[in-house]
Parts: structure tokens; C-alpha cells; sequence
């Protein structure tokens, strides 16, 4: 049966922006998540932090999206986020938090070359509507601008990745001026700058008993850095011993094992696994997408990138498992202590898999929308 609509209320401004909205939440990606620090590290995680490319920050509860997902008829749930911030003018990259317990801080950095960090305790306590509120960021970092000719300033570069050092009290930054920043938490300064690469960064992870941290680049090289001195003392070559190298070779992800003596690095459409005691690539898996994403399961390799598949590897390279996901390109793969495995990308979409292999849940993250108020601080 045919529907009638009454044009004499017609709102040619709200249904552009109606447009524009679907478009955007479909283009939406979400490039990072984090589990929420739990008590008991072993019991299933409720709360999940994901960074979405819209600059927003966003806190979602598990437990709420699968009572969605099993209320509805719908496979994919779009529920309303427990709390939400615009955090940068522009993509949010990353999300980490600053300790393990609900004192930390929630940490996010992004395109406009801010790491913005706030009180998760008092995010978990406050009252304030998901859209926003006045929570305002209590640690707010700018990347420095580089003087050129005539003392013209470059512009702040971007903050692609973050690692921390919480017994040192040290963030560190992975920048798009081809550096990377150790940042004070309690000085809220610069301590020391790691320059050496020749393109911008991707990815770093610290190496905190070692006292140093692992960046990887665009110019296709991972390097090992000393917090002492801030010297380089290992410049690792992920394509140097391949037969067949990339045509444009960039290191992307890098992930440590939990006794930091074994890398993971995704460089193209490679993953080399080191042993960074030797110095020695152990093995190479070759895949049919760009690696994006990486970490260690024990003594295995979880991977995801360029097609909606996450991948399990052995140290050997042999393929243990790949399990079809619902983002078709993968940025982003948190593993939580109990097991659960968190994969997210494009269309803002986060897939919760257990630790059998299944798929809990899948929702898609919903962002700060026009007309609403926001706490771009």
C-alpha cells in the first residue's frame, strides 16, 4: 500500500543533514579500542573504549549490546554510548590507559596533535548525558611546531600512536613529523625526543623492562631507542632479507610478547616475527591484505588489516585460525586477560569474539552529532 507524505512541512535543511548524517556514520571508521581496567582481570570485560575517526571518544558497554543484539532481529546493534567526548578537531588515533585500575587516566591522541587524558573514575561516576557534559580533560599535550624560514611555523603534526610508562611516568608519541615524544604526565613537558627516522610514524610500543621504546615508519624501517640517552641502538629492516619486497614498504603495526623478547611487525602485506635477543627474523607470513594491526596471545600472533578477517598465526607463520569479521578493512585488535578479543574499522563497527572463536556481539559506534552539545574543550 502506497504512503502519503505532507510536503506542506517539508524541511529541505533537515533532510540534507539527514543524508549527511548516514553518510558519515557509514564512512564512520574506528581506528583504536581499549578495554576498561576490571578489578578482576579474569572475569569478562563490561566496558570498551573505542577512538573514532570523527574525533570523538567513546565508552560502550558490552553487556548492553548483547542484550541489544539478543532484543532485536538486527545482527548489528547500534546502541548509545555511556559516555562520549569530542576529544580532537579531527581523527582520534589512539586510546590507552594510564594504570590498571579506575584511578587512571583515559588517554587519546589524534590529528590535531593533542594527547588529551581524563579521570575514568570520574567519568565512570558522572551524571552527565552521553552526548556531552562539561567534563573537561585534566592532562592536555600539544605537539611542538618546527620553525622554517622567515620564522614561519609548520604545522602541529599528528599523533598516530601512543605507549606509556606508568612507573616512569612517561607518555611516549609516535608523530607525523617523523619523531617520536616522551612526554612528563607530571611536568606536562617534553623530556626527550626521538629523531632519526627520515617519514612519518605509524606505530610505538615500549619496551618498559628494557627501559627503551620501538617505533615503526613510513620509511620502512622499526627502531629500537634507549630512554636514557634517546640514542638509536637497533634499526630494524623488515624487507631487507625479502626476496620479492613491497613496492612502497612501511612498517605499520609492531607488537611485543608479554616477556618483551619477541616482536611482531607488519610491514605491507608481511608479518615478521623477531627475536629481538638475536636480532634475528624467525618468520615471515605473507598475507593477501596490508597488515594493520597486531599483538601476542601467548605464544601466538593475532593479526587483522585490509580485508575482514582476524587472523591467528603460531610463531612458525602457520595460519591457526581466521575468523570472518564484520568491518571490511580491520584497523584495531584489543585482547582483554579473559580471553575476549575486540577487532574494529571501517563503518564504525566493533566485533566482541570470545574466546572460543565467537562472536559475541557486533555493534556499530555512534559519534557526537550536529545539533548537539559537545566537549571539545
Amino acid at each position: 500500500m502506497a504512503t502519503t507524505m505532507d510536503c506542506r512541512n517539508w524541511d529541505e535543511d533537515i533532510y540534507r543533514d539527514s543524508i549527511l548524517l548516514d553518510r558519515e556514520s557509514q564512512c564512520r571508521t574506528v581506528f583504536r579500542t581499549a578495554f576498561a581496567p576490571n578489578p578482576n582481570h579474569n572475569s569478562y570485560p563490561d566496558l570498551i573504549v573505542a577512538a573514532i575517526s570523527d574525533g570523538s571518544i567513546a565508552s560502550f558497554s558490552i553487556s548492553s549490546c548483547l542484550e541489544l543484539s539478543s532484543a532485536g532481529n538486527s545482527l548489528m546493534s547500534v546502541p548509545e554510548p555511556s559516555w562520549l567526548v569530542q576529544g580532537h578537531e579531527g581523527p582520534a588515533y589512539d586510546v590507552k590507559f594510564y594504570g590498571n585500575h579506575e584511578d587512571s587516566l583515559l588517554l587519546s591522541c589524534g590529528d590535531d596533535g593533542r594527547i588529551r587524558g581524563w579521570k575514568w573514575k570520574e567519568m565512570l561516576e558522572s551524571k552527565e548525558s552521553a552526548q556531552g557534559g562539561v567534563s573537561k580533560p585534566v592532562l592536555d599535550l600539544v605537539n611542538p611546531q618546527k620553525k622554517g624560514p622567515w620564522g614561519a611555523l609548520s604545522p602541529i603534526p599528528e599523533n598516530n600512536c601512543m605507549a606509556v610508562n606508568y612507573q616512569t611516568g612517561s607518555i611516549f608519541a609516535a608523530s607525523g613529523d617523523s619523531c617520536a615524544y616522551c612526554w612528563d604526565v607530571e611536568k606536562n613537558e617534553i623530556k626527550m625526543v626521538f629523531k632519526g627516522h627520515s617519514d612519518y610514524l605509524h606505530c610505538i610500543v615500549a619496551r618498559n623492562s628494557h627501559n627503551q621504546v620501538i617505533t615503526g615508519s613510513e620509511d620502512g624501517t622499526a627502531r629500537i631507542w634507549d630512554c636514557r640517552s634517546g640514542k638509536c641502538i637497533q634499526i630494524i629492516d623488515p624487507q631487507k632479507d625479502k626476496k620479492l619486497k613491497e613496492l612502497f614498504p612501511y612498517v605499520s603495526c609492531i607488537a611485543l610478547d608479554a616477556s618483551e623478547s619477541w616482536m611482531a611487525c607488519g610491514s605491507g602485506r608481511s608479518l615478521s616475527v623477531w627475536n629481538l635477543s638475536a636480532c634475528e627474523c624467525v618468520s615471515r607470513i605473507t598475507t593477501v591484505a596490508a597488515i594493520q594491526d597486531a599483538l601476542f596471545d601467548d605464544n601466538q600472533v593475532l593479526a587483522v588489516g585490509a580485508e575482514p578477517l582476524l587472523c591467528r598465526f603460531d610463531l612458525n607463520g602457520d595460519i591457526i585460525s581466521q575468523i570472518p569479521c564484520a568491518p571490511q578493512s580491520l584497523f584495531s585488535i584489543s585482547a582483554h586477560p579473559s580471553g575476549v578479543t575486540a577487532v574494529a574499522g571501517y563503518g564504525g563497527i566493533v566485533d566482541i569474539v570470545s574466546q572460543f572463536g565467537s562472536h559475541l556481539c557486533t555493534f556499530q559506534c555512534r559519534g557526537v552529532q550536529k545539533g548537539l552539545p559537545m566537549q571539545l574543550i
